[in-house]
């Protein structure tokens, strides 16, 4: 399943990069790209496990850039 979710308060090019490097380190994620441009994240994985994957995301981008906030 291939998902795009907005993006609130993120605030550097580099948060981006880096969440972007966490998220595709997430077990049964295929493709993931953060856009600082566009406040955007897509993001490709493993339907079956679609939910949990993007609340794995959801705590990863905490962790790096605490105040953004991913909009389902």
């Amino acid at each position: 399943m291939k998902k795009k979710f907005k993006l609130t308060d993120l605030d550097c090019a580099s948060c981006a990069a880096k969440m972007e490097a966490a998220i595709q380190k997430i077990d049964g994620v295929h493709s993931a790209t953060v856009s600082f441009l566009t406040q955007k994240l897509t993001l490709e994985a493993d339907d079956t496990r679609f939910d949990d994957i993007v609340e794995e995301a959801v705590r990863v981008c905490r962790k790096i850039e605490p105040g953004c906030v991913i909009q389902r």
